[in-house]
């Protein structure tokens, strides 16, 4: 990796050998990082000799990278959106840009905000009860107290899969008000009758659920795929990290939609003709990360890479729905 960014990144980029890989990004060439964070991604492919248009909601990560060297050349080999990526199809249209050779995308909460206990996302330090991926609009605290009953347990039981959901949305309401993420995480662990000691804090499910749910991730993801098939050109690649099942679930039947490898019916039914063209080839199987990458970051445990090359098929006209 060339020197040509101004420091190191402040955290660990997960599988970023296997996602240069698989952009195999070239000097001259338009990379999208649709979830930039702290640059990881972002700092290898520009030291492949690529631009980057960089994508990302959070202030906090945008303002880190306004300094960097590159967005200063001219014409600047990074240039920053501080935007959703679902918005990047529109965002690099404003831009003048109409095809990119490849999209990465890193999936839900980032190293640096876990990090921040000002940022509300964990309970490893208490802090107040945000959330918000943007620093904006309604947060965590919002939805645990002003939320009805039977509201907040479906949340956590679809986004953070925690079977005793109803049990757990019944102590957040007796609860109220919460204004900590400490309070939060106690209120969850009663409930579920915590264990100190136990391998997993029950508290993770349901704050990962309120945090999908406030930042509406999953309709992120949906639209991004979406964003990311009408802007890749032919032979285009896109390489998507994510760290839930839920995530990956998404990212898995997309591809597999768009490249017409999804299951067909009993051989004993007629087979189905007039299939429109696969948008994507080359679909790979699971990535993930190998146990020395583990060893070093424990955050890489969850995380799972798919990739795809875009073929000459006109992007699919239906938009994806929303989760």
């Amino acid at each position: 990796m060339s020197g040509a960014t101004t420091s190191e990144a402040p955290h660990v980029p997960v599988l970023l050998d296997e996602v240069i890989d698989a952009l195999a990004p070239q000097p001259g060439e338009l990379i999208v990082d649709a979830t930039m964070g702290a640059g990881g991604y972002t700092r290898a492919i520009l030291a492949c000799g690529a631009t980057v248009h960089a994508f990302d909601r959070d202030p906090d990560a945008i303002a880190a990278a306004r300094d960097w060297p590159e967005t200063r050349e001219d014409p600047p080999r990074l240039v920053l959106h501080h935007r959703r990526f679902s918005e990047m199809a529109e965002a690099l249209d404003e831009a003048g840009v109409a095809q990119v050779d490849g999209v990465t995308m890193d999936i839900g909460v980032s190293s640096m905000q876990l990090d921040q206990a000002e940022r509300g996302f964990a309970f490893m330090h208490d802090g107040p009860l945000d959330m918000t991926m943007d620093q904006a609009g309604p947060n965590a605290a919002d939805f645990v107290n002003t939320a009805g009953e039977g509201e907040i347990a479906d949340v956590i039981y679809k986004f953070g899969e925690e079977r005793q959901s109803r049990r757990v949305a019944r102590a957040i309401v007796a609860a109220r008000p919460l204004t900590t993420t400490g309070e939060l995480a106690n209120v969850v662990r009663k409930a579920l009758g915590h264990r100190p000691g136990a391998p997993k804090d029950p508290a993770t499910r349901t704050f990962q659920a309120i945090r999908i749910h406030v930042n509406r991730e999953l309709d992120e993801l949906a639209q991004g795929l979406v964003a990311a098939e009408h802007l890749l050109g032919e032979g285009g690649r896109l390489a998507v990290v994510s760290f839930h099942s839920l995530e990956d679930r998404i990212v898995k039947a997309y591809l597999r939609d768009a490249a017409n490898q999804t299951p067909r019916g009993s051989r004993h039914l007629p087979e189905v003709t007039g299939t429109a063209p696969a948008c994507f080839e080359q679909v790979s199987r699971a990535i993930r990360p190998s146990a020395a990458e583990i060893e070093r970051n424990p955050r890489a445990r969850s995380a799972t890479l798919r990739a795809a090359v875009r073929t000459a098929a006109p992007a699919r006209q239906n938009d994806q729905e929303a989760v």
